[in-house]
């Protein structure tokens, strides 16, 4: 009862804020990439524009109200911290604030059906992005055509004036793109309007260890370069993508929007580069995990160059909320890194003790595979394990605190704090 009644008076009190100060907005969801999407465009749209975007990853009924009221942290179960949280809502309804937002950038999140309807209706979107659709939060759907019917909205909510920004390389979101609004495609893929090209890893001279991204953009005959520093995979390009589509929305030339990402510092948890003890390459991606975005982490980890006697590690936690596509879905992580020349594979947690047997199936070692409960247990075998010149890639749901990994092997974890994810008292004290 209680929390219905919250939801109601955040719902009803970002409403009215809407109504009265009408900020565009720019709705971002899909299964993957949406958290990466929404701070490439918050960059590129605060070259010339008062622009805020969610906290962390406050993306659903509670968390979206949050930040268009202006809050950084929830209240929790303290009725006096609610009251402040309304009366601050109150205030921004009743006298005008000057500085507020012109744009908001939203990114929104679906746990089951009918939550991005629910989002849309509070914040309807001058600009609705579709990052991609692929088996995610399986458990609440049941069917990806089930996520697909629900990440759909983000564009078919949209009227004739408005805008969808959607991935030209995912099927499925091509297939369930129909809108009113004006649809502006990206991706690798010939067609795409914002298309990238001429993808290269730059490699530091001193370290030998890569450093960035090289690549081209083009629209409508316009080439411009683009260099995205500290990023590693591929996969993180289709952001920038996004952002500079966007950024053309609203009158954001490509030299100014790709200067932009330039600066823009990587994600904690998103393919992370970060120095690990014994002169060793840690790759931080546990920010979270689902089938894709692992196959694109195994891809990077398996083309990043070693040298001779050194060895990439695969080392891997549960990924979650997929239902009855756990088990398969595990299997086939273990086949793709069978096939990929990646020479250690370490799991954590139940689940991918499927991608163990099937990797072992597929031919590689039993001394090569190894597979702990916890990642407290993988993480002191890997700081005796690793050798100078590995690369770790280190990726799992956020229930599985990878994180906790990364943490024992970073050549500095003074800079845990700084660098990676979850590093808070309430989750340190999980």
């Amino acid at each position: 009862m209680l929390k219905s009644i919250l939801h109601w008076t955040l719902r009803h009190l970002s409403k009215k804020i809407l109504k009265k100060y009408r900020p565009d907005i720019i709705g971002i969801t899909g299964s993957i990439g949406k958290t990466s999407t929404k701070e490439a465009v918050s960059a590129v749209l605060k070259t010339k524009f008062r622009v805020r975007s969610n906290v962390k990853n406050y993306n659903n009924e509670v968390g979206l109200p949050l930040t268009i009221i202006g809050v950084e942290k929830t209240a929790g179960k303290s009725i006096f911290g609610w009251l402040a949280i309304f009366f601050k809502a109150i205030e921004l309804i009743a006298c005008r604030d000057k500085n507020y937002p012109e744009m908001l950038v939203l990114e929104m999140g679906a746990d089951k059906p009918g939550d991005i309807a629910y989002l849309t209706d509070i914040a309807p979107c001058k600009v609705g992005v579709l990052t991609f659709i692929s088996h995610a939060h399986t458990e609440f759907f049941k069917t990806i055509k089930k996520i697909a019917q629900e990440k759909r909205v983000i564009v078919s909510h949209l009227n004739d004036d408005n805008f969808a920004v959607v991935n030209f390389d995912c099927d499925l979101v091509m297939e369930n793109s129909k809108s009113r609004a004006e649809t502006i495609s990206y991706g690798f893929k010939n067609g795409a309007d914002f298309q990238a090209t001429d993808v290269r890893v730059i490699t530091d001279e001193a370290t030998g260890w890569p450093s960035g991204l090289n690549f081209k953009v083009n629209y409508k005959g316009v080439c411009v370069p683009v260099f995205l520093p500290g990023a590693v995979a591929e996969h993180l390009i289709p952001s920038a993508l996004a952002a500079m589509a966007v950024g053309h929305i609203f009158g954001i030339n490509l030299v100014d929007a790709v200067s932009a990402l330039r600066d823009l510092p990587p994600l904690a948890g998103h393919m992370r580069i970060i120095p690990g003890i014994k002169k060793t390459l840690l790759i931080d991606d546990t920010y979270n995990s689902s089938p894709e975005p692992t196959k694109s982490a195994l891809k990077t980890l398996a083309n990043i160059q070693i040298k001779e006697n050194a060895e990439r590690y695969a080392v891997l936690g549960d990924m979650l909320e997929l239902g009855d596509e756990t088990e398969n879905a595990h299997r086939e992580i273990g086949l793709r890194i069978a096939e990929s020349g990646i020479q250690i594979l370490v799991t954590v947690g139940e689940a991918s003790k499927h991608t163990a047997a099937a990797a072992r199936e597929a031919g590689m070692a039993e001394h090569c595979v190894i597979s702990f409960a916890d990642s407290a247990s993988a993480g002191k075998y890997l700081q005796d394990a690793i050798k100078e010149g590995d690369v770790i890639l280190i990726k799992g749901s956020q229930g599985i605190r990878m994180e906790k990994i990364v943490k024992e092997l970073m050549d500095e974890p003074l800079r845990a704090k700084e660098l990676l994810v979850r590093q808070t008292g309430e989750w340190e004290n999980k």
